[in-house]
């Protein structure tokens, strides 16, 4: 099947078509299952391999994955490439295990190296080790394992992502792919091996052989060096003689100049420059100048170390002087802060992140791969070529005390002592390492199992509504990784770029910020919406540490429909996850767990919106879809999401994305809660559901009580509900306990504990304090209530920026003005709240998103 230019014109409107001529597109693709472009076959493919859905017969019902998580990165399969972020596949396994059947089409639309897609095959054929563990945990639990492969569609808006994933997920014949790469390498090696030949020496006096040869060693890398320029006597510094203890192999702040011994620091000097001539865009340019300082060699199997003589200077002047016959990029490096980050020193072009016998032996490697016959071979060649330029550019640091390297990650920094490694030396080691995933993943991929994209996850007109059985992705985070910038210099040797202009980030270059990084998430997760099935799971990977774009990427799985049942943490250093018991402070992994609510459901709801029933319709939905039991460790958890604040918040914001009203305040949403469902331990249950957590809760100990950091109101009533919940408590009992938990927030308004206490709780007749039943707590809401809105009309008829305020009363304020239609009062006042305090708090913005959209903003 071919892809040809009528077909790209077919695709070409669709929002992420990537930079970069027709045929280069063509050249890179392998249609059906790969394009470098938007795949006009996707459609063919779940029409052959997917399942119609149909409401009336689907018995599908899972709840979320709820089980820790632990999978490591020590895997061939992990390592046989490099990329900014990645998912170990056994972790993915474990949800394509837990939500899908064998042949089911999972969807990642930010698919980076197509990690879903290689846990997706491996369903069918796991490691014995991985399927043993898996198994026995399962069969703890009392459930059964379907293994056999699922099918995966992938996508990314990065030609460099998916050609990655492509080839991840995509066999080859091992035998031939290594014949051919072994021929080229050998081919080129003829050719070029002479100019990494340095003379063997001890003590700086060259070595002979019996024959009276000089011997030669072969580099393995070259260490260069920045230059500096001392601001007392105007000498030339080479950092690495200064500055280096070679002893202890650390790098001083501090250090000598070697000629006037002055004392100077890398902070206060000035780079020396060189100025030369550059063929490839035919310009005079000005580079920092570095020199080499240190040459890593072998002869035989035996390594050695030496600093650079007239042999190896005159080699790399040679070279220098010397035209490279092959095509290599040289690109502009775009608009960026991270791309243009080099700019400072010289460094603007592509071709400029090599030194120049690098990019002489990597364009010829290119060359002869390119001349491969076999699609699939010439592609895993290109994609091991591919996985190189990290540590063969000027990128990968000199790590002096173990002559590691490496570059420095989700950057395009150059430091300054650039660890210059032989691209033969280097392709070697990654050779092996392609080799030995290889071997391991042939036996499991099979090339129609998986179909690949390149686009914007906005945009998926190509898939069916309701098609694919389960989405598992991890998308952008918010401004910590500036991909398109990451990327660029891997497409320019594929020739074909992102187009950025739908690429979900905050970025200042692209002129966007958190707002616009929140839209284009809501579009994307949208489309996903759109696609899975109802009833149907999404598993959301996500890293941040900053509350605001948390906050954002939950708004936009709220906004683009599905219904937010579990978020855990992934804790890094104990390889576990734990339940997340506030919306704020994300300092972790998260992963987020939601659900697209059956259409019959949603027609219902919207025929009942802001009545009681359609109330108690969401919370019999939402409780079917949360985790009954949740174990760690050999005893229970608390299910967060079904104590009874969590429960109201998920109503309050399904009805606010779906534009109703609110049917009814807290505390009677907390008496209907106790009237309609059975409650353990503080947690909500459908009546099918507690003799589930009946028979574990015999077994197990419940673990302790969830832990809250008081911050605001809100965290502050929370944390005195679950000390009283038990037993009343005298205000004395409680202070102590309560200011080691105080870090109130600094706009918020400062509440003493006897208002709180006073305002949300009663008192006996010996002075305690506990929770009132269900009829005295909501005349306690309605007087709370009534004092709050008060104060929330203060704030409407001040002027200028809110910054201390009580936050509970804007919330008040906002569910009251919902309530009465005034959008344009939430409007107002959201934009006088402090913007951080706004993005951070996910209540807050609900409703004033909803609130500007209703507006017409």
């Amino acid at each position: 099947m071919k892809l040809t230019k009528e077909i790209l014109d077919t695709v070409r409107n669709i929002d992420g078509f990537p930079v970069g001529d027709d045929e280069a597109i063509i050249e890179l693709s392998d249609p059906p299952y790969y394009t470098a472009c938007p795949n006009p076959y996707i459609k063919d493919f779940i029409e052959k391999y997917g399942t119609p859905y149909d409401e009336e017969n689907d018995d599908y019902n899972c709840e979320p994955y709820a089980a820790d998580v632990s999978e490591g990165k020590n895997d061939p399969i992990y390592n046989a490439h490099s990329y900014h972020t990645k998912v170990p596949h056994k972790a993915i396994m474990r949800y394509i295990l837990h939500y899908t059947k064998p042949g089911d089409i999972v969807f990642d639309g930010f698919c980076g190296t197509g990690m879903t897609g290689v846990a997706a095959q491996m369903c069918g054929n796991p490691d014995p080790e991985f399927k043993l563990k898996v198994e026995n945990e399962a069969r703890k639990e009392g459930k059964k394992i379907e293994w056999g492969a699922r099918r995966a569609i992938l996508g990314d808006l990065s030609p460099a992502a998916t050609f990655i994933a492509y080839n991840y997920n995509t066999p080859v014949d091992v035998e031939a792919f290594e014949k051919e790469a072994s021929r080229i390498l050998k081919e080129v090696e003829e050719e070029c091996g002479w100019m990494y030949e340095t003379i063997h020496t001890v003590d700086g006096q060259p070595q002979y052989d019996i024959t009276g040869n000089v011997i030669k060693g072969r580099i393995n890398y070259t260490v260069w060096s920045d230059v500096f320029v001392c601001p007392y006597c105007t000498e030339e510094i080479v950092f690495w003689d200064a500055a280096v203890d070679k002893d202890t192999g650390s790098v001083m702040d501090e250090f000598n100049c070697p000629h006037c011994g002055a004392k100077v620091s890398k902070r206060n000097l000035e780079k020396a420059w060189r100025t030369v001539y550059d063929k490839a865009i035919n310009q005079t340019i000005k580079q920092v100048k570095q020199v080499p300082v240190l040459i890593n060699y072998s002869v035989g199997k035996k390594r050695y170390e030496k600093k650079p003589d007239k042999f190896d200077l005159d080699l790399i002047n040679k070279i220098e002087e010397m035209d490279i016959p092959y095509w290599y990029p040289t690109d502009r490096m775009p608009e960026g802060d991270e791309s243009r980050r080099n700019d400072k020193d010289g460094i603007t072009h592509v071709h400029h992140f090599y030194t120049k016998r690098n990019l002489w032996v990597l364009s010829a490697l290119y060359e002869k791969g390119s001349r491969i016959y076999f699609n699939y071979i010439r592609f895993k060649f290109i994609w091991l070529l591919n996985s190189l330029h990290e540590r063969t550019s000027i990128m990968n640091r000199y790590l002096f005390n173990r002559g590691g390297g490496g570059k420095v990650t989700g950057t395009l920094y150059i430091p300054s002592l650039i660890k210059e490694n032989s691209v033969f030396h280097h392709v070697e080691n990654r050779l092996n390492l392609i080799l030995l995933f290889l071997k391991k993943w042939v036996v499991n991929a099979t090339i129609t199992c998986t179909n690949f994209f390149t686009q914007s996850a906005s945009d998926l007109k190509n898939i069916h509504s309701n098609s694919i059985d389960y989405i598992f992705t991890d998308p952008p985070f918010g401004d910590n990784l500036m991909y398109s910038e990451l990327n660029f210099i891997w497409e320019a040797w594929l020739r074909v770029f992102t187009n950025n202009k739908t690429e979900a980030i905050i970025n200042k270059t692209q002129h966007k910020g958190l707002h616009e990084y929140q839209e284009l998430m809501t579009r994307c997760f949208a489309e996903m919406y759109r696609i899975l099935k109802p009833g149907r799971w999404m598993t959301v990977e996500f890293h941040n540490s900053k509350n605001a774009v948390w906050n954002a990427i939950q708004e936009a799985i709220l906004k683009a429909g599905f219904v937010i049942a579990s978020v855990k943490s992934l804790d890094k250093k104990q390889g576990t996850f734990k339940q997340v018991t506030t919306h704020t402070a994300v300092k972790q992994d998260l992963i987020i767990s939601a659900y697209k609510p059956r259409e019959s459901f949603v027609r219902k709801f919207l025929k009942e919106a802001g009545t009681e029933e359609g109330v108690w319709d969401f919370v019999r939905q939402h409780l079917k879809n949360l985790p009954v039991v949740v174990e760690t460790g050999g005893r229970l958890e608390v299910v967060p999401e079904r104590l009874n604040y969590a429960l109201y918040d998920s109503m309050i914001a399904f009805h606010i994305q779906k534009g109703a009203t609110i049917p009814m305040g807290a505390a009677d949403f907390y008496a209907g809660l106790r009237q309609r469902f059975p409650e353990r331990d503080g947690m909500y249950f459908l009546p099918e559901q507690v003799s589930v957590y009946d028979t574990r809760r015999m077994r197990m100990e419940l673990s302790g009580q969830i832990s809250y950091m008081i911050s605001d109101e809100k965290s502050a009533i929370m944390w005195l509900m679950s000390k009283l919940q038990d037993s009343p408590k005298t205000y004395a009992e409680i202070q102590p306990e309560f200011l080691q938990v105080l870090r109130w927030s600094k706009h918020e308004k400062t509440l003493e504990l006897y208002e709180l206490l006073e305002e949300n709780f009663l008192q006996d007749e010996n002075g305690r304090w506990y929770v009132p039943d269900v009829s005295k707590q909501s005349d306690l809401e309605k007087l709370r209530e009534k004092r709050l809105l008060k104060e929330f009309e203060e704030y409407v008829n001040s002027s200028g920026r809110l910054k201390v305020f009580r936050t509970e009363a804007i919330r008040a304020g906002f569910k009251n003005c919902w309530r009465n239609k005034d959008y344009e009062t939430i409007v107002k006042v959201g934009e006088r709240l402090p913007e951080s305090v706004l993005q951070e708090d996910q209540s807050l913005l609900m409703y004033y998103d909803n609130a500007v959209t209703k507006t017409g903003g």
